[in-house]
């Protein structure tokens, strides 16, 4: 990937989510247990890569053993919710399929969190960087003028000055 040697924010056009999921390998000695779980968030990954109607606007994965973690970036919260309940796609079948194999055992343990984003309500600072998470879930434009700063990006300066002429 190319770098980008000047300073960039992400911009994105109204809200959108943002959806941490995770498994951590409790018994790594138990493959069996949580290889099938790591290669269907594979499935689904390429899935909604094929299919960008789905709402998926990008995802990007991160191993640091025991633990995997996928960031998620969706258009809606709606897009999210109806991929993961459509039970013709990869999710739902691979949902029933833990829950049968390994259930509340102790051996994989499986975490999310989701993060409903309001147009505006996110700032990003990207420093000699190639396109990285939002940037390449929304767009990168460069961080000068209101943008140059934390507070310019989330549009508190005016905030902040009108209050204190109250």
């Amino acid at each position: 990937m190319t770098i980008i040697a000047d300073r960039m924010t992400a911009e994105i056009e109204g809200n959108f989510v943002v959806f941490l999921i995770g498994m951590r390998i409790n018994r790594w000695w138990k493959p069996w247990r949580w290889l099938p779980v790591g290669m269907a968030m594979g499935r689904m990954l390429a899935e909604l890569g094929r299919t960008p109607a789905m709402g998926l606007l990008h995802a990007r994965s991160y191993l640091g053993l025991p633990d995997v973690m996928v960031v998620q970036y969706w258009r809606s919260f709606a897009d999210m919710h109806a991929y993961a309940h459509a039970s013709s796609l990869e999710h739902r079948p691979a949902w029933t399929a833990f829950n049968r194999a390994v259930g509340s055992n102790g051996d994989v343990g499986i975490w999310h969190e989701t993060f409903l984003v309001a147009a505006g309500q996110y700032e990003s600072l990207y420093n000699n960087m190639p396109p990285f998470g939002l940037g390449i879930a929304g767009g990168l434009v460069t961080a000068r003028g209101r943008r140059s700063s934390a507070k310019g990006r989330l549009g508190v300066e005016a905030a902040d000055q009108s209050s204190s002429a109250l």
